[in-house]
């Protein structure tokens, strides 16, 4: 048992480690303004999959309920919030009605949808997907094929000095901080509130549960709605950093999948993990090795499906 653990030690450090290690080296010789700027730009892309993965992990990983138009609720939350802000000209307001408009969809598609296929995962599957179709369709007619964005208020929409970068987006460091409160936030709820623990124990045990008088539904519809609605709010944040398109939908529904598969089902510290990881891949990859860099995502899910198939901070189930 000793001498396989010890196996198992040193292959991680030859095969991973080493190469990490030389790579670190060797880029910081080469161009440590690049090296850095990347790391950054890994880390903030990092930050923005968490905002959308923290919601797909309280619908998948957390509920069960294989929800594959998450994708497009974000996609609607950051149209809807480019709306109230292109009226409103309030970055805040736009925010508040991604979050709203995306939680509201969520909660009527738990309440007309998921609660009639508790388990059902196949039918869930194929009547999301469907679902995400006719959004996606539906978005494109009404806002066409053009590309959207607006600007975050002027107070963080400057550069800051930043190590060996000398000058970094305020923006994009704003984005990390929100990702580390909401995930915070979200730790906090699921395991130090009444309502977190109601959820955790439905999960497990929903009959024993709606035995003890609590109401299974409205305590799954109101995680739904909180998932859905964090879908849109990273709508609004990702569509003021980067841009609102046709197409987007499918990109972040893709990366909420892996960050969840690596990081562990149910699991906010392994969705943070997860997310880390495939942010800092991609941005590496792109920097480093344009041509293979999509490789480098799917290799680390390879790897973690191989040898922790619950991902790396998930759970067996009991």
């Amino acid at each position: 048992m000793n001498s396989s653990a010890s196996f198992w030690r040193w292959f991680w450090v030859v095969v991973i480690a080493v190469p990490i290690a030389v790579f670190i080296v060797w880029a910081n010789i080469t161009n440590p303004r690049q090296f850095v700027s990347t790391l950054l730009n890994g880390v903030t892309l990092a930050a923005l999959y968490f905002l959308v993965a923290s919601g797909f992990t309280l619908v998948f990983g957390l509920m069960r309920n294989v929800n594959l138009a998450h994708g497009s609720l974000y996609l609607f939350g950051a149209y809807m919030g480019w709306v109230v802000g292109d009226a409103t000209e309030n970055w805040f307001l736009a925010i508040a009605a991604g979050f709203a408009s995306a939680a509201l969809v969520g909660f009527l598609l738990q309440i007309s949808v998921f609660r009639f296929m508790q388990g059902q995962e196949l039918r869930q599957t194929m009547v999301t997907i469907g679902i995400s179709i006719v959004l996606a369709d539906l978005m494109l007619w009404w806002f066409g094929g053009e590309i959207y964005s607006f600007d975050p208020p002027r107070a963080i929409f400057k550069s800051m000095p930043m190590l060996v970068v000398n000058k970094y987006p305020t923006y994009r460091v704003v984005v990390l901080g929100i990702a580390i409160v909401i995930g915070l936030v979200l730790w906090w709820f699921l395991n130090r509130t009444k309502v977190g623990m109601m959820i955790r124990a439905g999960v497990d045990d929903r009959n024993m549960l709606a035995a003890s008088g609590v109401n299974v539904q409205r305590v799954f519809a109101i995680t739904f709605a909180i998932g859905a609605g964090l879908a849109g709010f990273a709508g609004v944040i990702g569509g003021t950093a980067l841009s609102i398109s046709p197409g987007e939908d499918t990109r972040y529904l893709m990366a909420s999948l892996v960050v969840v598969i690596v990081g562990g089902m149910g699991s906010i510290p392994g969705a943070a993990v997860g997310a880390l990881l495939i942010g800092l891949a991609e941005q590496f990859g792109l920097a480093y090795a344009p041509t293979y860099g999509v490789v480098f995502t799917f290799v680390i899910m390879v790897l973690v499906l191989a040898f922790r198939p619950t991902g790396i901070l998930g759970r067996r189930a009991a």
